[in-house]
């Protein structure tokens, strides 16, 4: 069942807002290791621990909601790496070279524009057509999720890629070159929202 009705027939009366809870929520990022030497190298995993918005879910027409999310780029760190030494350097090389942590604090994802189809009760499947700001590059997202609201709390489900270059973020090479990072990161993500209150 799709929802499609008039955005003028819904009032703020329907839109019920969900703080987002990190610490009840996992969102990681993999980057995949390419190049000559790749069998030998590290896709390292990187958590997301430190992040924050907020969701406006419109109750009556679920194209109606929206969310805002912010990142704390600082806070990514490799989780997957056995050696301190390499998950030293990986983080490093993360916050110096690629997000350039001290000169972009912030990522920011914003949506107002969503398509959304209920597949159960309670339980939704949305696609967020957002806005990423990244790196000093605002660029739009595509994010699909699995929705399910139960009471006071809401949780969102599911994955998407992002390529680094467009953002203008270059690729950690490492070997001269015979072990490089491909492009595309994946994020994965389940997020906790709560009523506040």
């Amino acid at each position: 069942m799709h929802y499609a009705i008039n955005p003028i027939e819904t009032s703020e009366a329907d839109t019920v807002r969900y703080v987002i809870d990190a610490k009840d929520s996992k969102f990681t990022v993999r980057a995949t290791a390419a190049g000559m030497l790749s069998a030998f190298a590290h896709s390292p995993l990187i958590s997301i621990p430190d992040f924050e918005g907020e969701v406006r879910l419109n109750l009556a027409v679920l194209e109606n909601s929206s969310l805002r999310m912010v990142i704390h780029s600082a806070s990514l760190v490799a989780t997957d790496v056995s050696s301190d030494k390499d998950r030293e350097e990986i983080n490093r090389r993360m916050h110096d070279e690629v997000l350039e942590s001290d000169g972009f604090a912030e990522i920011v994802y914003e949506c107002s524009r969503v398509s959304a189809s209920k597949t159960g009760e309670a339980q939704y499947w949305a696609a967020l057509q957002g806005e990423l700001s990244l790196h000093g590059v605002t660029r739009n997202q595509v994010v699909s999720a699995r929705v399910s609201v139960n009471g006071d709390s809401l949780r969102a489900t599911g994955e998407f890629f992002i390529r680094q270059s467009d953002y203008e973020i270059k690729p950690v090479t490492a070997a001269g070159g015979a072990i490089r990072l491909k492009d595309e990161l994946k994020f994965s993500f389940d997020i906790s929202a709560r009523k506040p209150g």
